[in-house]
């Protein structure tokens, strides 16, 4: 029976605005000695970009640089990515990407193209061994000071900072290099979307408390843990590690893992009866794990001999019950004395993936991840691959299928970007991958370096294309083996585009154009991409109006058009294909009439049509 007593009472604002905050900024949801609460101090912190000071205690984890590290997520940045077609491979037509460039500032520029819309994130990040780099970002030096302390620059001008165990902030500087690019990338998932994060035993425990914050807690999956080697080391000094940990966070509280079938347990299905269902299982458990009273009951047999119930009760209400024996799911033993559960094969639609994935079968090991990469590339180029197998493996775990995007922003080698082709390979299915990776560059002793790859991009760049190259040779699969490339670059635009009050009027007059000297027309196309909130991956074509030069961007959805001499007789003719949107250079006008007359055109020819300068 419902409960129709009035409540009487005004709606609980207070609660209300708390779930929405929650849900908001999960990483300001903290306890105190009343329960859950909003940390105030934090959610300050969110919403300003200059640090705020706090003092008050809390449950949560803490370190030196903590409230740097939200700022560095929360500031906006005016970089771009440029195209670059010559690494690229099928530009015109894929829906791939490879991104080179510092993944903090390459996800704050996805933020827009690609709110919600990745499926699965995997990531293998620098694990702080004491032996590699973390990134340093310091947004309150200028970048003389950022250079000279960091002690590595590249002519990316991305930098690298060693971080040795000795180090009084080991921790702090791997986690302030963690949290912002984690809170930035759970914007990035599908409200189904998942994110897998490769670990070991050396920050997983700080990880874990990270992501609980970002996430949440109520959206800790599992930490699964990976058998990443095939044979121990009988060197070791105590326990021969042969795990890894991989972390596993939902956007949605709700999200459940793909069954796995597993055919080993289909052994255990008979049918000695000749049962018309087919094979099945008696002897599931039929007892209550915790007590409750309404489950003691007692049943009765068709002889009508009294079957007692276990210690906790059953399973199921008496009613449920009576209904699972009148189907057949609950049938008496032959001697009438107890119940069986039957479940039948048929009816099994797989089994909850375990969280020790040990099956090497299924997951693979790091040799053989090394093996892969060498079969591919002999030059012996990366040290520490993972294999395609366990990328795989995650894949269908996430649910990931028809048209769904896998992002890793640690790309490293570029396994994940490797094991979506295969799989679409297998099945002719379209799923698409954006890789990032930072170009850093590689030693001048390695063979990597003495054959040719200066840095970790081009490593990760050549395996996808020689990949790519074998799968299309030994399949003929007809899937998308492009990939585009974009590189991570300071902005198209003069520096008077976003602080012109910097500048007195004789300094403007020496920029009559914005845009830098050194940028070309598929630069600025994937900036107003990047700023409209577009995804990298759409169409772009390439086509003459009126003797001008004009990219359309899936068909309709924008066209930009950055030659000069734009005027009335232009405009006339663009707003016959009615874009949805389009953009000019605001140097490109004829002149300051024909900037208001083509406005007015456009907004009486095409009313749909939504106009922007750069």
């Amino acid at each position: 029976m419902t409960n129709e007593k009035l409540d009487l009472a005004s709606p609980d604002l207070v609660n209300e605005n708390f779930e929405k905050l929650a849900q908001l900024f999960p990483n300001c949801v903290t306890e105190s000695t009343d329960g859950k609460a909003i940390d105030f101090d934090l959610l300050k912190q969110e919403l300003s970009h200059a640090v705020v000071e706090g003092t008050k205690e809390r449950y949560r984890l803490e370190w030196p640089g903590k409230r740097e590290a939200i700022v560095t997520a929360n500031l906006p940045t005016t970089k771009t990515l440029r195209p670059v077609r010559e690494d690229s491979v099928d530009f015109d037509n894929t829906e791939n990407l490879y991104i080179e460039g510092d993944n903090l500032e390459v996800l704050k520029l996805l933020q827009e193209s690609y709110l919600g819309k990745i499926k699965m994130i995997y990531i293998d990040p620098p694990y702080n061994t004491g032996k590699d780099f973390v990134y340093k970002d310091n947004f309150t030096q200028d970048s003389e000071e950022y250079k000279e302390e960091s002690g590595l620059k590249d002519e990316y001008n991305q930098r690298l900072q060693a971080n040795p165990d000795t180090s009084g902030r080991y921790h702090s500087d791997w986690l302030s290099m963690m949290y912002p690019r984690l809170k930035l990338a759970r914007n990035l998932l599908t409200d189904d979307g998942v994110i897998f994060i490769s670990i070991d035993d050396n920050e997983v425990h700080n990880l874990r408390k990270i992501c609980d914050e970002i996430f949440g807690e109520i959206c800790f999956v599992s930490n699964a843990i990976w058998r990443s080697k095939d044979n121990s080391n009988n060197d070791a000094k105590g326990f021969s590690t042969d795990h890894n940990h991989t972390l596993v966070y939902s956007k949605n509280q709700n999200w459940q893992p793909a069954l796995i079938k597993d055919e080993s347990k289909q052994k255990h299905f008979k049918n000695p009866d000749n049962d018309p269902r087919g094979p099945y299982f008696d002897g599931n458990p039929l007892n209550s794990p915790n007590y409750r009273e309404n489950l003691i009951y007692n049943i009765k047999s068709e002889n009508g001999t009294i079957i007692e119930p276990p210690k906790n009760g059953w399973r199921w209400s008496k009613k449920v019950m009576q209904e699972k024996i009148s189907t057949g799911e609950i049938r008496f033993t032959a001697d009438q004395k107890n119940i069986r559960r039957r479940t039948y094969l048929q009816d099994m639609k797989g089994l909850p993936p375990s969280s020790l994935m040990i099956d090497l079968d299924k997951t693979g090991h790091n040799r053989q991840a090394k093996y892969e990469l060498l079969k591919l590339m002999p030059e012996d180029v990366f040290d520490t691959p993972k294999p395609i197998k366990l990328i795989k493996y995650l894949m269908n775990l996430g649910n990931i299928g028809e048209g769904d995007i896998v992002l890793d922003f640690f790309s490293g080698s570029a396994t994940s970007a490797h094991a979506v082709i295969d799989a679409n390979s297998e099945d002719n299915n379209k799923r698409k991958f954006i890789q990032i990776q930072l170009p850093e560059n590689t030693d001048e002793k390695t063979d990597a370096y003495k054959k040719g790859y200066k840095n970790i991009t081009d490593i990760g760049k050549e395996r996808i294309r020689r990949a790519s190259k074998n799968i299309k040779e030994e399949t003929s699969a007809d899937i998308d083996y492009g990939f585009r490339v974009y590189r991570l670059d300071d902005s198209n635009m003069q520096d008077v585009y976003y602080k012109p009050q910097e500048y007195s009027q004789e300094n403007l007059e020496l920029f009559s154009d914005n845009i830098k000297p050194d940028r070309t027309a598929d630069d600025l196309v994937a900036q107003v991409m990047l700023d409209w909130g577009l995804p990298l991956s759409l169409k772009i074509e390439q086509a003459l109006i009126s003797g001008k030069k004009v990219f359309k961007v899936s068909e309709n959805s924008l066209f930009a058009c950055f030659d000069n001499g734009i005027d009335e007789a232009f405009a006339k003719e663009i707003a016959k294909e009615a874009p949805l949107r389009i953009v000019f250079k605001d140097s490109g006008f004829k002149d300051d009439t024909a900037k208001t007359n083509v406005k007015q055109l456009l907004k009486q020819l095409s009313p749909e049509t939504e106009m922007k300068v750069i």
